[in-house]
C-alpha cells in the first residue's frame, strides 16, 4: 500500500510533539512493507524555528537516527493531484493549512480512489473550536484522534462511526533503555513552555517539589519567556535549551526519574490522553511520577508503571521515595517498560491503523455528512 502523509514537519521537532510519533509509525509501515511518504510544507513554522537557532546542525539528530526515513517539501502552490498520485492512504494533520486540507478534500470527492484521513493530536478542537471548523473535511472518509475525549468531540460534530480512537506511542526502536547503565543523579523535564496552559502546574508539581526534596532538576525545551526563565532560576533550575527529541533516551539515562506534567485541556476538558514524553519515558526505563491526570481509558497501570501525585506535597514524598529506594526505581521502571512494549508502541499503531483502513475496504464514497463546514 501506498501512504502518504501530509505533517507540518517530519524533519523537525522543535516545539512539534507529532513528530515523535509520525517517525516512529511512519517506520514500523515501511518495516511493515508500505511505501511510506512523508509531505511537509516548504518553510514551515517548526523547521524555520530549528534553521534560525540550530541551522543545519539541528537536523543531524534525526537524519542519524532514522535515515529510512526522507519526507519531501512542498511548494504552497503544488498540485495535490500530483502529491497524492498512486496513493492508497493519505492522512492529513491538523497543523495544516486550510486551504490544503480543502483541496485534498475535494480530489476525493470528486472521485480519488485513496482512503482519507483527518488526523487531530490537539486540542484545539474543545480549545478553539472555531479554528477546527473552519476546517472542510466534507470529503473525508474519517478522522483519526488522540484520544478517546476528542473523538467523543467528533462524534458530537455527527462523524459517528467515521472517528476512531488512535493514541500515540513510543517508537521502541530508538526509545529504550540504555544497554549499560551509567550513573544517574537527580530530575529531568523535557518539554516546551506553551502558552500558559501549564505554568501554575508546573511550580506546584515540578519546580517546588524538586526543591523540596533536594534534587537537582534539568529542563529541556523551547519558547521559555523571561518570566518563565525568571521563575526556573528562583527554583534553582538548570535549563539547557531545546534538546533534539532523538537525544531524550541518552538525557533519561543521566537521570533518576522524570515527571508528566500535563497540560490543562488534558486534565479539565479532554481527559485520558497523555503526552507523548509519557510514553517514550517509560519505554526508556525511567522512573515516572505524575501530576493529577484521569487515566479514563485505562492505558496504564497507575502505582505499578508510575507513581501518581494528587498534590504538590505528594508529590515531593514520591520523589523522595525514589531517590533513596533503588527497589522502587527497578519496579517502576520494569513496569512501565512492559506496559509500553506490550500496548503502546508505534508497532501496535501501525498495526491499529491498517486494521482500520481494512475496515473501510472496499474504499466508499465520500459522504457528505461528516462535513464540518
Amino acid at each position: 500500500m501506498r501512504i502518504v502523509y501530509f505533517t507540518h514537519s517530519l524533519l523537525s521537532c522543535w516545539n512539534h510533539g507529532n513528530a515523535h510519533f509520525l517517525r516512529g509509525v511512519l517506520r514500523e509501515l515501511g518495516a511493515l512493507g508500505h511505501d511510506v511518504l512523508a509531505l511537509e510544507p516548504e518553510g514551515n513554522w517548526s523547521l524555520a524555528n530549528l534553521m534560525a537557532d540550530h541551522g543545519e546542525a539541528g537536523l543531524a539528530p534525526f537524519r542519524h537516527a532514522y535515515p529510512d526515513l526522507h519526507p519531501r517539501s512542498y511548494a504552497s502552490d503544488a498540485d495535490v493531484a500530483e502529491l497524492t498520485d498512486g496513493a492508497d492512504l493519505v492522512i492529513v494533520h491538523e497543523w495544516n493549512d486550510p486551504a490544503l486540507v480543502a483541496r485534498i478534500g475535494r480530489l476525493r470527492a470528486e472521485g480519488a480512489r485513496f482512503t482519507l484521513f483527518f488526523h487531530d493530536t490537539h486540542h484545539r478542537a474543545v480549545s478553539d473550536p472555531d479554528a477546527i471548523r473552519a476546517f472542510d473535511l466534507s470529503g473525508y472518509d474519517g478522522v483519526l484522534a488522540f484520544g478517546e475525549a476528542l473523538s467523543d468531540v467528533y462524534r458530537r460534530w455527527g462523524w459517528g462511526e467515521r472517528v476512531w480512537t488512535w493514541h500515540e506511542a513510543a517508537d521502541i526502536r530508538h526509545f529504550r533503555p540504555p544497554e549499560e547503565e551509567e550513573p544517574r543523579d537527580g530530575l529531568i523535564w523535557i518539554g516546551n513552555w506553551g502558552d500558559g496552559e501549564r505554568t501554575a502546574e508546573l511550580e506546584e508539581f515540578l519546580f517546588r517539589p524538586a526543591a523540596s526534596a533536594g534534587l537537582p532538576l534539568d529542563i529541556y525545551g523551547v519558547r521559555y519567556p523571561q518570566e518563565a526563565l525568571a521563575m526556573l532560576a528562583r527554583h534553582g533550575v538548570r535549563y539547557h535549551g531545546w534538546a533534539a527529541n532523538a537525544a531524550a533516551p541518552s538525557l533519561f539515562a543521566r537521570h533518576r526519574a522524570t515527571v508528566h506534567v500535563p497540560r490543562r485541556y488534558y486534565t479539565q476538558i479532554l481527559p485520558g490522553i497523555p503526552t507523548i514524553r509519557m510514553f517514550e519515558a517509560l519505554a526508556c526505563g525511567i522512573p515516572l511520577v505524575s501530576a493529577p491526570w484521569e487515566d479514563s481509558e485505562g492505558l496504564f497501570r497507575p502505582g505499578e508503571d508510575f507513581l501518581y501525585a494528587r498534590s504538590g506535597a505528594e508529590m515531593t514524598d514520591h520523589l523522595r521515595a525514589i531517590a533513596a529506594d533503588a527497589d522502587l526505581r527497578a519496579s517502576l521502571a520494569r513496569h512501565g517498560l512492559e506496559t509500553v512494549r506490550s500496548r503502546h508502541s508505534c508497532a501496535h499503531r501501525a498495526r491499529e491503523l491498517l486494521a482500520i483502513v481494512d475496515s473501510l475496504a472496499p474504499i466508499p464514497q465520500p459522504q457528505l455528512a461528516g462535513s464540518l463546514a
